[in-house]
């Protein structure tokens, strides 16, 4: 009994080192990063937004991002865990496809980005494709009477280049940068 619990002792104790060292790692890496393991909070007109977390956009005036299964709830962040094979989900992505056909009449005949019709895992992500973004350029163009030249040119600068990953645009900064163009 008493070997028993000395092993016991020794592996918590090998299991806290090995555990800390994990965590100061972790915590150490995160500062490395542009927004030292915080979020990227942006201050607009009086207002405190997260740049990380997916904003729900309903006016034409504006960039729409990711559908959210949890309805932009951060404090419940989670998928619809359906999946392809699923019917009800099927029926959701073709509502959504057919909405988004609607509200950009001039890309009828395009193909629609998966991003722009399918929630992400946290159902939280602020991101979408450039070719989400410019899916929908010409009806911010003619909402806003803007030029599809300066709604592309916007949309190539906001969009963030990645090294190992795809390109992205936050959806919220696009907004912002949106309005700031009048």
């Amino acid at each position: 009994m008493k070997n028993h619990i000395i092993a016991a002792l020794k592996l918590t104790l090998v299991m806290l080192v090995i555990v800390g060292i994990y965590s100061g790692i972790v915590y150490a890496g995160s500062k490395i990063l542009p927004t030292q393991g915080n979020a990227e909070i942006i201050n607009y007109k009086g207002q405190k937004f997260y740049a990380n977390i997916g904003q729900e956009f309903k006016s034409a005036k504006y960039f729409h991002g990711r559908p959210s299964a949890v309805d932009y709830n951060a404090a419940g962040s989670a998928g619809s865990n359906k999946g392809p094979s699923n019917e009800e989900y099927l029926q959701m992505v073709q509502k959504r496809i057919d909405t988004l056909k609607m509200q950009n009449p001039e890309m009828h005949n395009i193909k629609v980005p998966v991003e722009l019709v399918t929630a992400s895992g946290s159902g939280l992500d602020p991101d979408i494709s450039p070719e989400g973004a410019l899916y929908q350029a010409k009806r911010i163009a003619k909402e806003r009477n803007i030029s599809i030249d300066k709604i592309q040119n916007l949309i190539n600068n906001q969009t963030e280049k990645s090294f190992f990953g795809p390109s992205k645009v936050n959806v919220l900064k696009l907004n912002i940068a949106l309005n700031e163009l009048h």
